[in-house]
């Protein structure tokens, strides 16, 4: 029986046979079963359509003809390792590299984002000769052992907190300590960082490395205020340590003004290193390191091979030559850049009808709605988020939510959402919110008083 068309709840049974509860599935109490996608459209095995706003990883577009045929084309010729000499490699990188600063130059290719930040981290030490990381509060960078050392969403709920790591505050300008209101968030929060350098160095520990998403999603869609980046360089420099910038959900030109969200901090503020995952394949898994030579020199300086068996291979750089000829052609950066405007735009309008809404942030298609119990104290609506992403299901449009307090509702669709997606997406949600205002009690406090 094709797979198709076994009926979901045998599907669904067999998964819970043979898959582990920890594999989770959005919506579980009710699964979504999807056979088919197209663009920003997925579709079910009855054939329904819905709306995918969640789907950073099909980044151009699912199943885009034009990645499936590069991978199809180059399949039928040769798939092998990078030990080979074949020019997809060398041409991807020279791609990549007219996209970034010129002082990242020397390209690593691998089949993930937690593998090219375990790579990131592995670099960092061996130029430094140092230790310890810097992390942000709530952050995620991956599900490898090394990486669940430095995700505190992770790993606050296992082993905890290792020595050699070192938690800043979220540069969150809504819910963190400096807000919009403050003279120099910036500034602020990157002196948290310095506090936290010199409080790691006064126990005898020496910093190799900060990492950060350059905006940070698991942590409720955070767009770090400009010039913060700059000055945590300093401070990290400073201690002997790298910056890296881990651009696995944001980069590609999903933020619109830039290709990679880190240059929203400023045209000269360069990370040591880059990460990149997810959106660089459209599906296809494929990831990158990018960094400077001095580093790479480091790393080669110990004598021992990189090796990844499929990182770099022909198929995998035949797709990512694709994903940057169809952004290109489609000018999805710059659709990004209109998109996303127009989404913020709508979504303020919501924010002004709807007291659960205490803030809208995003930039491009990178977009966060923060809901709310109370304007005051701005507890997360965690059980009103939970329930308004449900019946947008009902209502065919895919989304979730995110963030400490899961409250978050994040817009990250592939960058073929369109101006009448935003426009049919925001109307349901408007929609749902009125409904949610009129009936469900836990929203009874958000009413605007006569």
């Amino acid at each position: 029986m094709a797979a198709d068309r076994r009926a979901k709840a045998d599907t669904l049974a067999l998964r819970r046979q043979l898959i582990s509860s920890s594999c989770r599935l959005f919506f579980p109490e009710d699964p979504v079963k999807i056979v088919r996608a197209q663009g920003q459209y997925m579709y079910d095995e009855q054939g329904a359509e819905y709306i995918d706003c969640i789907n950073n990883v099909a980044h151009v577009g699912h199943c885009h003809p034009l990645v499936v045929q590069a991978a199809h084309e180059q399949n039928q010729v040769l798939n092998t390792n990078s030990r080979y000499l074949h020019d997809n490699i060398v041409d991807y990188a020279q791609r990549l590299s007219e996209t970034l600063p010129e002082q990242l130059c020397v390209f690593y290719f691998l089949n993930s984002g937690s593998e090219a930040n375990d790579l990131a981290l592995r670099l960092a030490r061996h130029y430094t000769g140092h230790q310890d990381v810097v992390v942000l509060d709530h952050a995620y960078h991956g599900h490898l052992s090394s990486l669940i050392d430095i995700s505190p969403y992770k790993f606050r709920n296992l082993d905890g907190q290792k020595e050699w790591v070192h938690v800043a505050p979220l540069p969150d300008t809504y819910r963190g300590p400096y807000q919009k209101d403050h003279p120099n968030p910036a500034v602020a929060y990157a002196n948290e960082v310095k506090r936290v350098v010199s409080s790691a160095q006064e126990k005898g520990r020496k910093i190799a490395a900060f990492f950060a998403e350059s905006l940070p999603s698991v942590g409720g869609q955070i767009i770090p205020p400009a010039g913060y980046f700059s000055q945590v360089a300093e401070h990290i420099h400073r201690a002997g340590g790298v910056f890296v910038a881990d651009e696995i959900q944001v980069g590609f030109g999903r933020v619109g003004k830039h290709f990679w969200a880190f240059q929203l901090q400023g045209k000269d503020f360069v990370p040591d290193i880059v990460t990149m995952g997810k959106s660089i394949g459209n599906g296809h898994p494929v990831a990158c390191v990018a960094t400077t030579q001095p580093v790479a020199r480091a790393f080669e300086a110990t004598g021992v091979e990189y090796f990844n068996t499929f990182g770099g291979s022909p198929v995998s750089c035949a797709v990512g030559l694709a994903v940057l000829n169809v952004l290109e052609k489609e000018q999805l950066q710059a659709h990004a850049s209109s998109v996303g405007s127009f989404l913020m735009e709508l979504l303020g309008q919501q924010k002004i009808k709807h007291p659960i809404i205490g803030d809208v942030r995003g930039v491009g298609l990178f977009i966060g709605v923060d809901l709310i119990k109370d304007e005051a104290t701005r507890t997360p609506a965690t059980e009103e988020a939970a329930y308004l992403v449900s019946r947008l299901k009902e209502n065919y449009i895919l989304l979730s939510t995110d963030g400490p307090g899961r409250n978050i509702l994040k817009f990250k669709p592939p960058m073929c959402f369109s101006l009448d997606n935003a426009q049919h997406v925001v109307a349901k949600l408007d929609a749902i919110l009125t409904d949610m205002e009129e009936k469900v009690r836990s929203c009874e406090t958000l009413r605007l008083q006569p």
